[in-house]
């Protein structure tokens, strides 16, 4: 059996508006169900800074694109050992109905399991250096830290051959804008699609579609660097968010219009602007959040096209990335290209560059320290 207790270095938000301060903390040992992860790489995604609003209240530990070795089991845990390299995933029940239908991201149980930062009755697992409870939970995971507690319905194995580090982003960023692509719209050969915004998911749905044999694959984005990656990536087309008649440019491409479009911007004009691309009966994913009302009309619906809201990319964590593994195994999904590292102790300047556009897709390296040790 494990130690009573776990000593884990962690990112913390004490404050919304705060900095994220590097801390030592004490973890309950695993439960039953529940396995070690001494963590390798995590992922910096937006759903990250969640905590930064009314939605979750600090002190917390973020962090949910996690990677790493299974240090301890507990005792009623099959299927994955010590040893074990794996890949971190969303925490789901498995018993209700979505769960059961393979869509594990529409849990009923989804936000007090993944965004709440507590365990099952709203219980930590944690106190700072000085005792106090810290939210330990995000995602199950809260993977900030150089070692997590996670249920093992969250861990997905994988070879233990490949660069570890790398692979978080594959639980959430890249999931969904792949996800979305292969299972929830279903894109296949011959097909066109129009993907706005150009950060870890829409770059991920642009490789996913030359994957899926896309023909017409536009995306757009504020940032020229990001469509140039686009285009290194797979996309045929690439527009500027700015482009005057963006819609008009857009569908001269294809003039019955395009199959699908995917937004990961939640920006009401985009979203409008991704359904007006649309064929007779195409269909628009949405990924991104809308905080103001979109500005649908009845003439945008009038054709028999679909608006539908996805979530983690309808994917299974436990298929899907295994099969994203193996596509960037094969050099025809190198999400890599994304990924910019950083220190665990280098977690503010991380942010920082993400806000600001200047990396896609952070990646904290844990212990990796300023000093080198």
């Amino acid at each position: 059996m494990p130690d009573p207790s776990l000593n884990v270095r962690a990112a913390i938000l004490r404050e919304s508006g705060g900095p994220f301060s590097i801390e030592d903390v004490t973890l309950d040992a695993p439960g039953a169900s529940e396995v070690v992860v001494r963590v390798a790489g995590v992922g910096i995604c937006h759903t990250d800074l969640l905590p930064r609003t009314p939605v979750v209240k600090p002190p917390v530990i973020p962090g949910h694109e996690a990677s790493g070795v299974v240090e301890a089991v507990g005792v009623a845990v099959t299927g994955v050992a010590v040893g074990d390299h794996v890949v971190l995933s969303f925490r789901s029940c498995g018993s209700c109905r979505n769960c059961t239908d393979a869509l594990p991201a529409y849990c009923d149980s989804f936000w007090p399991l993944n965004m709440s930062g507590f365990r099952e009755g709203r219980m930590t697992n944690a106190a700072d250096s000085d005792g106090r409870p810290v939210q330990a939970r995000w995602f199950g995971q809260s993977s900030f830290a150089d070692r997590c507690v996670v249920d093992a319905r969250q861990v997905v194995k994988v070879d233990a051959s490949l660069p570890l580090e790398l692979l978080g982003p594959l639980s959430c960023g890249v999931l969904t804008g792949a996800g979305s692509v292969f299972d929830s719209l279903g894109v296949g050969p011959g097909d066109s699609i129009a993907i706005f915004g150009a950060g870890t998911v829409g770059l991920s749905a642009v490789m996913a579609a030359r994957v899926a044999g896309a023909t017409t694959i536009v995306a757009v984005d504020l940032k020229p660097e990001r469509l140039d990656l686009a285009t290194e990536l797979g996309a045929t087309h690439t527009f500027l968010a700015t482009t005057p008649d963006l819609t008009a440019q857009i569908r001269a491409l294809v003039p019955r219009g395009l199959d699908f479009s995917l937004d990961n911007t939640g920006v009401p004009s985009v979203i409008a602007t991704a359904v007006d691309v649309l064929r007779l009966r195409g269909t628009a994913g949405m990924l991104g959040v809308a905080l103001k009302p979109i500005p649908f009309t009845p003439q945008q619906f009038a054709m028999g096209r679909t608006v539908k809201g996805i979530l983690m990319g309808d994917a299974v964590p436990q298929l899907l990335i295994p099969r994203l593994v193996e596509l960037w195994q094969q050099g025809r999904f190198p999400f890599d290209r994304l990924i910019t590292n950083f220190a665990l102790d280098d977690i503010n300047e991380a942010e920082r560059a993400m806000h600001a556009g200047d990396v896609i897709k952070p990646v904290l390296l844990l212990n990796h320290h300023k000093d080198g040790a």
